[in-house]
C-alpha cells in the first residue's frame, strides 16, 4: 500500500537529499479551478507526484492549486506528462527558478486549505474571474515608465525589502490579507488611472486585480508570470532589467538574485545585506536580514537573549517562565525594529 503523506524523520530527509547526485529543478505553479471533491485530488495528486520523486510543499483548496517543488530532471518530462494529464493543470506555467541548487525542498507535502492563497475575501461578493490583464515584460517596461501609471508591488514587507521595482508603492504589511485594503485605500482617487501590480510568481495578482476591478478600478493590469517569469524574459529577449535586488522565495533559498543592487541592510549593524536567515533559537525563530560579521557576534541569531538563551541547557530554559523573544516562531522583522541589546534575565 502506498502511504499518501511522509514518514521519514526530516533529518533523514535532508541528509539523503544533501547526499544525492541528482540534478533537481525548482520550480512553482499555480492555477484556479473548481475542484469538487478536494480530498480524493489531493490524494491522486500526492500519488502521482511523489512516483515522480517530487519534493516540496502544495496547497489545494475547492478554489485550485498552489505549489512550490522540486523535480529530478531525470523525471522532469515524465512529471510534465502526469502534471499535464489533469485537465485544468494541461500546459500550466511552470515558473523555473532563477537560482537553483536542487536543495529547495526536502519532502513532499501537500495540504488541504481553504483557499490556495490566504486573501479574507468573499469570494462570492465580486467575479474572480474578471481578473486583470496579463502583460509581458515588455509591456511592464513599457507601462510602468509612463508617469500616470501606478505601481503596486502586492507582495510584503520583508518580500519588497531586499527587492522591487523602481517607484512601486510596497505596502508595509506582514501577510497578502493585510495587503488589500491598504492598498484599496493608497489607491483611492484613482479608479480611471493604469494600474500595474506584480508579486513573486503571478498568484496574489490574480485575485487582486479581480478584486479591484471589483471596486471600481477601470484599468488594472498584471506582470505576467510576476517577478520569475519577468526575470527569465528580460535575459531572453535582451530588455532592460527594472527590478533591483533579490526576488524573496518561499523555499530554503530565501531569494534569488535578479540584479547586483543591494538595496536592504542588515538588521543589526546597518551594513548593505539582503540575506534573509531565521534566528537560530527556535523559540524565536524570527525572519530577519543579518550580515556575516553579525552572524558570528550573535552566533546566527537575532540579539544577545537569543544568543546566550541557545547556550543555556535544557533544564535551565525550562525555569525561565514567560520569556519574550524578538519572534514568535513565524515573526518576520524590520530593519531597526529588532530589539539585540536585552540582557537573558536569569532571576
Amino acid at each position: 500500500m502506498n502511504h499518501l503523506y511522509n514518514r521519514v524523520s526530516k533529518e533523514i530527509l535532508k541528509e539523503s537529499l544533501n547526499n544525492s547526485t541528482d540534478d533537481r529543478v525548482t520550480l512553482s505553479f499555480y492555477q484556479y479551478a473548481q475542484i469538487k471533491n478536494v480530498s480524493f485530488f489531493r490524494d491522486h495528486l500526492y500519488t502521482i507526484l511523489a512516483a515522480c520523486e517530487v519534493l516540496g510543499r502544495i496547497y489545494v483548496a475547492s478554489e485550485g492549486v498552489n505549489a512550490q517543488m522540486s523535480v529530478p530532471q531525470k523525471q522532469f518530462d515524465r512529471f510534465k506528462t502526469v502534471l499535464y494529464s489533469i485537465r485544468f493543470l494541461d500546459k500550466v506555467r511552470l515558473n523555473i527558478a532563477i537560482e537553483d541548487d536542487g536543495k529547495s525542498f526536502y519532502k513532499l507535502n501537500i495540504k488541504i486549505k481553504n483557499k490556495i492563497v490566504a486573501d479574507g475575501l468573499n469570494d462570492e461578493t465580486f467575479d474572480v474571474t474578471d481578473r486583470g490583464k496579463h502583460i509581458s515584460a515588455a509591456e511592464f517596461n513599457t507601462l510602468i515608465s509612463e508617469e500616470e501609471t501606478v505601481l503596486i508591488d502586492m507582495r510584503n514587507h520583508y518580500e519588497s525589502e531586499v527587492g522591487h521595482f523602481d517607484n512601486a508603492v510596497c505596502p508595509d504589511v506582514e501577510t497578502f490579507r493585510e495587503s488589500l485594503p491598504i492598498v484599496e485605500e493608497m489607491l483611492s482617487g484613482k479608479e480611471d488611472k493604469k494600474i500595474v501590480m506584480y508579486c513573486t510568481g503571478g498568484i496574489r495578482c490574480e485575485k487582486a486585480s479581480a478584486y479591484f476591478k471589483h471596486k471600481g478600478f477601470q484599468h488594472v493590469h498584471q506582470l505576467n508570470g510576476g517577478i520569475i517569469e519577468y526575470a527569465r524574459e528580460v535575459e531572453k529577449q535582451g530588455l532592460e532589467n527594472k527590478f533591483k535586488g533579490k526576488n524573496f522565495v518561499f523555499d530554503d533559498r530565501l531569494g534569488e538574485r535578479i540584479s547586483d543592487d543591494i538595496i536592504s541592510k542588515c538588521h543589526q549593524c546597518g551594513d548593505a545585506c539582503d540575506t534573509h536567515v531565521n534566528c537560530s533559537n527556535e523559540a524565536c525563530h524570527i525572519l530577519f536580514l543579518q550580515c556575516k560579521l553579525c552572524a558570528e557576534k550573535y552566533v546566527e541569531t537575532c540579539s544577545k537573549k537569543c544568543r546566550d538563551f541557545n547556550q543555556l541547557t535544557e533544564d535551565q530554559k525550562a525555569k525561565i517562565p514567560n520569556i519574550q523573544f524578538n519572534g514568535t516562531r513565524f515573526g518576520k522583522g524590520r530593519y531597526k525594529a529588532l530589539n539585540q541589546h536585552d540582557e537573558l534575565d536569569l532571576e
